[in-house]
């Protein structure tokens, strides 16, 4: 499903040259459930960003479905994002005035959906997280681990092959984080692809599969026991 190939990717910080990712090779099956683990400046973030379509590398290949993403158009990136991909931040990434319904529904705004079709998969995607009650509540009327479900809700709602979450739990309680990931594990089970990105040993150790990297480079790649 994913094929990375010795992928690079350089930045020009003043006078010098950062390697955020420094000759990666990687390749993540469909129906995985994958954590990438490193602290803060390790290429995790950049990693990311490459998976989910959101940069392109300095070197390298990045095949997605059989898709070479390195060498799409910005457009033609964008569709990969929309039809194949769903994200799930830290911070919820939630409009505020609007109620966990219209949020859900923004995805499918965007793809010109009717109204009446798209609200009722809003409704469902709410409902397979439980969120079925609070269909009219604003984020400010709902904890953390409720916005964290109504994203997770949201990249869904177009029915993506694989959910990228970035650093899903970091803004929640142990117990809402705890809600989460099996919210995670379920949607594995369904089977959707999992990519986590965290820092925190404890999550990635949930996944099926741990990939370490550091300084841009991975350094560990084990199956979870």
């Amino acid at each position: 499903m994913i094929q990375i190939e010795n992928m690079y990717k350089k930045y020009i910080m003043g006078d010098n040259v950062v390697n955020a990712l420094n000759g990666v090779d990687l390749h993540i099956r469909e129906h995985e459930f994958v954590a990438i683990v490193g602290p803060s400046g390790s290429g995790k973030s950049t990693l990311m960003n490459m998976i989910g379509c959101l940069d392109v590398p300095t070197a390298g290949r990045f095949f997605i479905d059989g898709y070479d993403a390195s060498k799409l158009s910005d457009d033609q990136q964008a569709e990969i994002r929309n039809k194949k991909i769903g994200f799930v931040f830290q911070g919820f990434n939630l409009i505020q005035k609007l109620t966990a319904l219209e949020n859900v529904e923004m995805p499918l705004i965007y793809s010109g959906m009717r109204a009446a079709e798209r609200q009722k998969r809003a409704v469902n995607a709410l409902e397979s997280v439980g969120l079925g009650d609070r269909v009219h509540h604003t984020p400010t009327e709902l904890s953390g681990g409720q916005q964290q479900r109504v994203a997770i809700a949201r990249a869904l709602v177009t029915d993506p092959p694989i959910i990228l979450g970035d650093e899903p739990t970091g803004n929640l309680d142990s117990k809402s984080g705890k809600e989460i990931m099996q919210i995670f594990k379920n949607l594995n089970a369904k089977g959707n692809t999992i990519i986590l990105i965290t820092h925190d040993d404890h999550i990635a150790e949930q996944a099926k599969r741990i990939i370490r990297i550091m300084d841009g480079k991975i350094i560990e790649d084990r199956e979870v026991s």
